[in-house]
């Protein structure tokens, strides 16, 4: 009997190889392929979108609006400097004392992860422009170790602020009804890709969340390669 499996020990090895093989095949066949939406106002919670889009369903009819803000060094910002890019947009004002320092918390941790990928920027968003005026902002921006090269901090005209929170980035509540450009800003951070769409939002509040974006922005990078 010890005769007859000595025998036939290259078959079962053989077999056995040829089995893990084809379940490796076959797990990699039926495992699910990762995917990011590419989202358009009609997808989202309409509270967070301006009325005038939120029957958007088209995907090739969405995308970031071209915008000019002024950052923490006085330098105008525009869509030219994030062309190209994956980046991460939110929105925030310096005096808040609720949910916004825990988000700057995270978004600083989301700078030190991606501030040796030029491919990957941040931006921040003030809902308070007329408190924060530059030189506000780069004071705030150098207590949390803002690196100038990977995250801007914007503010500018209100309007337009409010325009580009609800109209493009899907992510700002309107504050009270009587005031047009009231916002109250939300937890979202915003993933938008290298051609102006956005792909994902995750609650900055909470580090999953923003551990989640991080391994979403990965995918991006390894995407477009």
């Amino acid at each position: 009997m010890i005769a007859f499996f000595k025998k036939y020990i290259p078959f079962f090895i053989v077999l056995g190889i040829l089995s893990v093989i084809i379940i490796t095949l076959f797990y990699t066949a039926l495992k699910p392929k990762k995917t990011l939406p590419i989202y358009t106002p009609s997808m989202v919670n309409p509270e967070l979108v301006d009325s005038t889009i939120q029957h958007i369903a088209n995907k090739k009819e969405h995308h970031i609006a071209d915008f000019a803000f002024t950052n923490q060094n006085g330098k105008t910002i525009t869509q030219k400097d994030y062309e190209g890019k994956i980046y991460v947009a939110d929105f925030f004002f310096t005096t808040c004392q609720t949910i916004c320092p825990i988000m700057t918390d995270n978004m600083t941790w989301l700078q030190t992860q991606i501030k040796n990928k030029p491919e990957v920027m941040l931006l921040s968003h003030s809902v308070t422009p007329d408190i924060d005026s530059v030189s506000v902002l780069k004071k705030y921006a150098q207590e949390k170790g803002v690196i100038d090269s990977k995250w801007n901090l914007v503010t500018g005209n209100k309007k337009d602020i409010y325009y580009i929170a609800r109209k493009s980035y899907l992510a700002v509540k309107t504050g009270k009804p009587e005031e047009l450009y009231d916002m109250v800003h939300t937890e979202n951070f915003v993933l938008v890709d290298q051609k102006r769409r956005v792909r994902g939002f995750y609650d900055g509040t909470k580090k999953e969340e923003v551990e989640r974006l991080l391994t979403d922005i990965n995918f991006l990078i390894e995407e477009e390669k």
